[in-house]
């Protein structure tokens, strides 16, 4: 740095100082320059179409990498488009930072009507984890520091930095020396260890059950814990059901892995262990679990015990730490899963298998969900190293339940809000982090929220294919309008050809009709390693409302 710098170059250099080098952002006023000084410093700048776009890339990033993704908007609408996926972040556990330029404090403070004049940094407290805002340039490397430290440790989340633009430019005093400002964290998330007496108590419920099961989670993948994962099921035997974020700690077709049991794995197990998993809608709340079944749960937020259920045994800690004790715990123990309890669930398992085959390989036309997700559970299989990025209502939860995922932290998906338009966004974030080839599969509706972004991803010359379920509508396009009018409110234009989006920006595109069609593209364009569209048309009749979660709905006695 030179003798005398700006608040941008100490930010730059702060950020540096903690190996955080990947920015995704929109520019504009009062941050394009910070964007060319990032880029000209040796950090990586990757610009989006959309602020909550370039937010969910950051998002993959600290999902992925375990360290804080980095986002950068403009002000005010800029900074609201990111807040949303901010807010979702936070929600998802996922550790980013969001940084923002603002207007002049004088000004919004004093309410005078400044361009894009807003209070940014009161607006964001409750949408994140923490929120600063930093008024002198000298104290920009604090303010990374505590940025880093809040997105990491305990429950990951997003943190918000604000950044007003004369704070941006302004110099720091020269009787200050600017390496003494910037600080390195070191160990951010710390280990919280469980106590002997929780370690204890959770030993005897999995004693005593005679039907044990274990949830596990998105925290689990959060936390990189997945040799601890498999040491603790492979000593117990104990069967497991993984959330779909948590898809791939263990491979999907591990002997243990019972998600094709579901349901008989609620109603009768005695004893049910959450690790990383929330009692929240995604799990009805616990209301669907037996009754008379004793609950362990493994968390790093003690908030989160008793949320919903009387947990009996809560371990707080991170989660390593937590399985470093139980472990060894459960080994002195000699706690198995009875062969029974294993039987009945392998029995019902068998039985699922079955109906899914037969769903895969019927024939219909149009082509169906099944039948379109078949080539690309085909091809994860193949190449198990391919990340999965999913989206949709009935696209998303058809393809959890069909595609496999055999390693760690390769599926992302709307997670804990269930928010659209997060795919593109993920897709992008995760094929930068990792450089491998990413497959992206989204419903026709989902796809209209970031589709944009396919020119991001052919700028930057992605390894990215896109498969567009295109039924014509959100949830499905057959449904018409009583009066006829006007187009019904979940109708989509079922001819739309999707795939022109690839080829208008120079990538490869695709219009099929059939899975032996989809399962020709899929191949091609993967094996080409080349942005891509193929826009997949399937029956518009086919979709329930709202997917799988339709009981969420109020009843108005409306006939679909």
């Amino acid at each position: 740095m030179s003798e005398q710098v700006t608040g941008a170059e100490l930010l730059i250099e702060a950020l540096k100082k903690n190996d955080l080098k990947n920015v995704y952002g929109v520019v504009g006023i009062p941050v394009t320059d910070l964007a060319r000084m990032m880029q000209r410093s040796g950090m990586r700048y990757f610009g989006f179409r959309r602020e909550d776009s370039a937010v969910n890339a950051a998002a993959a990033s600290g999902f992925l990498t375990g360290k804080p993704g980095l986002a950068l908007t403009v002000s005010a609408p800029g900074f609201l488009n990111g807040l949303v996926a901010l807010g979702e972040a936070t929600k998802n556990c996922f550790p980013v930072i969001m940084i923002s330029g603002s207007s002049e404090r004088h000004i919004i403070d004093l309410n005078r009507g400044d361009y894009e004049g807003l209070d940014q940094y009161n607006i964001a407290k409750p949408f994140c984890k923490a929120a600063y805002r930093v008024d002198r340039p000298e104290d920009m490397g604090l303010a990374v520091a505590r940025a880093i430290r809040s997105a990491v440790s305990g429950r990951p989340g997003g943190v918000y930095l604000d950044l007003p633009a004369d704070t941006i430019g302004a110099l720091l005093d020269e009787n200050i020396d600017p390496e003494s400002t910037l600080i390195k964290e070191d160990d951010p998330a710390p280990q919280q260890r469980p106590s002997v007496e929780a370690v204890d108590k959770a030993v005897e419920v999995l004693k005593n059950a005679k039907k044990p099961l274990i949830i596990l989670g998105k925290g689990a993948s959060i936390a990189h814990a997945e040799n601890e994962v498999r040491d603790f099921i492979e000593t117990t035997k104990i069967p497991y059901l993984p959330m779909s974020m948590a898809k791939g700690l263990l491979p999907d077709d591990h002997e243990s892995c019972v998600a094709a049991a579901r349901s008989l794995s609620f109603s009768d197990a005695d004893a049910i262990m959450l690790v990383g998993a929330r009692l929240n809608w995604m799990l009805s709340h616990g209301e669907k679990f037996n009754p008379d079944a004793k609950l362990i749960q493994i968390d790093v937020d003690a908030n989160e015990i008793d949320s919903n259920k009387k947990i009996a045994a809560p371990l707080v800690g991170d989660m390593k730490s937590v399985f470093n004790e139980l472990t060894p715990a459960v080994k002195k123990a000699g706690i198995k899963a009875s062969q029974d309890w294993l039987d009945a669930l392998k029995a019902k398992k068998d039985e699922n298998f079955a109906k899914m085959q037969k769903r895969l390989t019927t024939p219909r036309s149009p082509m169906g969900y099944y039948g379109a997700l078949a080539p690309i559970k085909e091809l994860i299989k193949k190449n198990p190293d391919t990340y999965l990025v999913s989206e949709g209502a009935n696209t998303l939860d058809i393809g959890r339940n069909v595609i496999d995922i055999f390693k760690p932290r390769h599926r992302l998906d709307t997670g804990t809000w269930g928010v659209m338009g997060v795919g593109l966004g993920y897709a992008i974030g995760t094929a930068i982090e990792t450089g491998k080839k990413v497959v992206c599969v989204e419903g026709d509706s989902a796809f209209g929220f970031d589709g944009m972004e396919i020119e991001t991803i052919c700028r930057l010359h992605l390894p990215i294919t896109i498969v567009i379920f295109n039924n014509g509508g959100i949830y499905n396009g057959a449904e018409k309008d009583p009066a006829g009018s006007d187009p019904a409110p979940i109708t989509l234009d079922a001819k739309g050809r999707y795939d022109k989006l690839a080829e208008a920006f120079g990538g490869l595109a695709y219009n099929v009709t059939t899975p032996e069609e989809l399962d020709k593209a899929l191949n091609e364009a993967f094996d080409a390693g080349k942005p891509a569209i193929i826009n997949a048309v399937i029956d518009p009749a086919l979709g329930k409302e709202s997917g799988h979660i339709g009981n969420l709905n109020p009843k108005l006695g409306i006939k679909h």
